[in-house]
């Protein structure tokens, strides 16, 4: 029984990552698709003759790439905004729920795809946003599955977040299947039909509710055949073991603690920091990408197959995200099996280990940020060999650090709330975009700066969790020797 449980686990496990490496993170491979987009004529009429330099007629497409880079800026607000609510489904209604509403979303903004063409290219606007926020519900459902994986379960978070940054290149494939000869909508009904594997993992490799955590001995999940109303009963009783260990102290004799409340949660410093730290980078990543596609033809003197080499490029470097995710995990969990300092506490000795972690992310973005504000083509490269390490050590380590800095019955709203309030602040990636093309004539350069510098408000967080911890540690030494 113990070893067909363990297999399951791994089973879930596995399936999980195909599906956050499949589908979930799509919507952020945006740059492929737009490259397909514009050969099938989406918001071509946006382009008008223009006099270039030597009296030469040139074609200008800037009104169809703001039009792009509008597309992208809503879908990726929705992404984040929407997860606050998402994330309150999933904590009063639990993983089924929440999975069949991201599965309808993701199902209508496949279909919406498929049946756009360049006549009605409008439809865009709501499917992407459909595809974000079914995406997000996909990973969101995910996560949990670290807690099946006591020591490793920030590794697990991490490589979850990876696998969502990686299917961004599922737009790559898209644009190469397109160049062969397959159609936009034969290629979206495929993803639409493909609904039915998200379908059967919630009802046969999911609870109904939650994976409680730590994991209770012979704990199950899932439908059982001929043990539904025993598997129900049990999931009923775990719920309710974990909601009293959640409420209550270990022990009668020990001093109560008071778990957090959620208002007391997004108050504290550690949230508004991390917010903080969150946000800069977030806008700096979005930016990027919604403007990567002009950036590339300004580079390259607007040379198409260069353009599509570098689209490429930028596409198969995402799907690395999943092979980076795990460092970030393993740095978190690298303290796990080993012995703590005197009467620190597991929490504790976990915020310890995040401090490098947050640091190492922070500076992975100002390399990646610098890297991109350099006109200089070959260099994008590295760029791009930078950015999907960082995004993915940025939201493994967002998901890992709200799940042990707070407590795990908020996880839900927290990382919708985080993800929210974020998204409200990345809209200022449009304003940017058209500001590079108004007032600085295409030239990016001062805008990458300013971002550049603002980025460095990300060490912020990792400074005041590091501060924490040591003011922490030596007052238990000073209480200790008294």
């Amino acid at each position: 029984m113990a070893g067909s449980l363990s297999v399951k686990r791994y089973f879930t496990f596995a399936t999980g990552l195909v599906e956050c490496l499949g589908f979930a993170g799509a919507v952020f491979g945006w740059a492929s698709l737009v490259f397909v987009l514009k050969e099938d004529g989406y918001f071509s009429s946006l382009c008008v003759n223009s006099t270039g330099a030597n009296a030469t007629q040139i074609l200008d497409c800037s009104r169809q790439d703001e039009q792009f880079s509008l597309i992208f800026t809503i879908a990726s607000f929705m992404n984040n905004f929407m997860t606050m609510p998402n994330g309150f489904i999933f904590d009063r209604y639990g993983t089924t729920v929440a999975r069949l509403v991201g599965i309808f979303l993701y199902t209508a903004g496949t279909l919406m795809v498929a049946f756009s063409s360049s006549a009605v290219p409008n439809l865009l606007f709501p499917a992407l946003c459909f595809l974000a926020m079914g995406g997000i519900l996909l990973l969101i459902t995910n996560m949990q599955v670290g807690n099946l994986f006591g020591s490793h379960r920030s590794t697990i978070i991490t490589l979850y977040n990876g696998a969502f940054d990686s299917s961004s290149a599922l737009f790559l494939i898209i644009k190469l299947v397109h160049e062969s000869g397959v159609s936009l909508r034969a290629a979206f009904l495929f993803l639409s039909a493909c609904s039915v594997i998200h379908l059967l993992r919630t009802f046969f490799l999911l609870p109904r509710k939650f994976i409680p955590y730590p994991v209770p001995d012979h704990y199950t999940y899932g439908l059982t055949c001929g043990k539904s109303e025993a598997l129900s009963s049990e999931e009923s009783a775990t719920d309710n073991a974990q909601t009293a260990v959640d409420e209550t102290p270990l022990n009668k004799d020990a001093t109560v603690t008071q778990v957090k409340t959620f208002r007391q949660c997004v108050l504290s410093r550690f949230f508004v920091l991390h917010l903080l730290w969150l946000s800069v980078m977030q806008l700096r990543h979005y930016l990027f990408i919604g403007t990567l596609n002009p950036m590339l033809q300004r580079l390259s003197g607007g040379e198409a197959s260069l353009v599509s080499q570098y689209i490429n490029a930028f596409a198969i470097t995402q799907l690395c995200g999943v092979l980076c995710a795990p460092w970030n995990g393993l740095i978190m969990d690298r303290h796990k099996g080993k012995p703590r300092a005197a009467g620190e506490t597991e929490q504790e000795a976990d915020l310890r280990a995040s401090v490098l972690s947050l640091f190492l992310t922070a500076l992975q973005c100002v390399l990646f940020s610098l890297c991109a504000s350099t006109p200089y083509l070959p260099l994008q490269y590295l760029t791009f060999i930078l950015q999907v390490l960082n995004r993915s050590f940025l939201y493994g380590g967002n998901a890992a650090f709200i799940n042990l800095a707070f407590p795990s019955c908020h996880f839900g709203k927290l990382y919708g709330m985080v993800m929210g309030l974020s998204a409200v602040f990345s809209l200022l990636q449009y304003p940017c975009f058209a500001l590079v093309k108004g007032a600085l004539h295409g030239d990016p350069l001062y805008v990458n700066v300013g971002l550049t510098v603002l980025s460095l408000l990300a060490f912020v967080h990792p400074l005041s969790v590091y501060l924490h911890c040591r003011r922490t540690s030596r007052n238990k030494a000073a209480a200790a020797s008294s």
